[in-house]
């Protein structure tokens, strides 16, 4: 049997609350700096929990051709702003096809869910039965693979992955799979979500797990989450595809795991979150201690986070309290089918500039969460290998690992 060939990542691209671009979200999870706000919405809002980390101040003018930009809902918009940075890092042109070796997969939780609800305020609210004629390819999930894969001329192995908050990191472990299998010899990747509407609001505020304040995981008072969106898109490559154009890999991504919890919709299963991080090391070759920092999934919820610190304390035993796990939602929010992109996007800028970020708003720790949390301000500390984890509604569970360059 043939040996799986290694992957590694050439480029990146973001959009989220903090901006366009990867550094602006790289410089605000580094220096604690929140970006959920005020919450801003074209209609009046009737909702309790009035914050959230929009994406604010975003042209699709400057990104996306007229004849094209009729046919996007948002998420595809931030799905095309952060997949052209993420080509450009690579040294990829639009202006030579990706052909048939390059696969496009593209998670998110929801689709174009601004979409739906513009379509169902005019059918309920203004009595308008008619539809707008391009509301159907806007609105379906596949609408950012599709739309990027026509971009940037792929005609290799095109889908979305829909696994609530599972979803980005997934979608990148797939490609990563199908890479090292000889399937594809690189993949456009990652996640995008546009989901902060008026409907959405409601519907997560109905569960009780948004917080009218502050988003504070692994603090005793924590009370819940803020919603996030924007879009991280990743270039992956076979190491020797990437050598073969001398392009120089950002990092290496060695390590893939994903379980289900198959038992509750809504609550999460330590079982199934540790399992999933054991078969990220499994993967990777990796023993627990070899990692360095753990961008958690930490959602602030009271159930999530103290699943989640568990999980770790199974995974890594007593060497727990030695690794920083810090979660960075109270910064860009939590991005849903988009979240683990963005925290994948932090995660490698944390290893390779050797800082753990913080884990902002912080008060007083919880004796079920015993994890270091890196609480309020980053951490400068040797990184070489990372872990990020995404543990989703339904109990579906995904972890990458990441490796810097050199680092065997």
């Amino acid at each position: 049997m043939a040996e799986a060939r290694q992957v590694v990542i050439t480029g990146v691209g973001a959009i989220s609350a903090a901006g366009t671009g990867v550094d602006k979200l790289w410089a605000a999870a580094r220096d604690g700096v929140s970006q959920i706000r005020e919450l801003v919405l074209p209609r009046p809002y009737k909702g309790r929990v009035k914050i959230a980390a929009q994406v604010r101040d975003f042209d699709p003018t400057q990104y996306i051709e007229p004849s094209m930009r009729a046919l996007c809902d948002p998420f595809t918009q931030y799905a095309i702003a952060a997949a052209d940075e993420a080509m450009q890092q690579a040294g990829l042109s639009r202006d030579e096809p990706q052909g048939p070796r390059t696969a496009v997969i593209i998670g998110t939780g929801i689709g174009g869910v601004n979409t739906v609800d513009d379509a169902a305020y005019r059918l309920y609210k203004e009595d308008n039965a008619r539809a707008e004629p391009l509301t159907v390819p806007r609105l379906i999930a596949s609408a950012a693979p599709a739309t990027l894969g026509m971009r940037y001329r792929c005609t290799g192995p095109t889908f979305a992955i829909a696994s609530a908050c599972s979803s980005a990191t997934q979608a990148i472990g797939m490609a990563m799979q199908m890479i090292r299998a000889g399937m594809v010899d690189r993949a456009i990747v990652g996640g995008s979500e546009a989901a902060i509407t008026q409907g959405t609001m409601l519907s997560w505020e109905a569960l009780r797990v948004l917080t009218p304040d502050k988003c504070r995981p692994f603090s005793k008072d924590r009370n819940g989450m803020s919603l996030g969106e924007g879009a991280g898109i990743f270039i992956l490559e076979a190491a020797e595809t990437a050598r073969a154009r001398r392009a120089a890999p950002i990092c290496i991504l060695s390590g893939y795991g994903t379980t289900s919890d198959a038992r509750d919709p809504v609550r999460p299963d330590v079982e199934g979150a540790a399992a999933c991080m054991s078969q990220a090391l499994a993967d990777a070759g990796l023993p627990p201690r070899a990692i360095d920092y753990v961008n958690a999934h930490g959602t602030a919820t009271v159930a999530n986070d103290a699943n989640e610190a568990e999980a770790l304390a199974r995974v890594f035993g007593n060497q727990v309290a030695r690794i920083p796990v810090s979660s960075t939602k109270p910064i860009h929010g939590h991005g849903l089918g988009a979240g683990g992109a963005l925290e994948l996007v932090v995660t490698i800028n944390a290893m390779n500039d050797n800082i753990a970020p913080p884990t902002i708003n912080f008060t007083d720790p919880d004796p079920k969460c015993e994890v270091d949390c890196v609480p309020n301000v980053a951490r400068e500390m040797p990184i070489k290998r990372a872990m990020s984890n995404s543990f989703a509604f339904g109990g579906i569970n995904a972890t990458l690992i990441v490796e810097a360059v050199g680092s065997a």
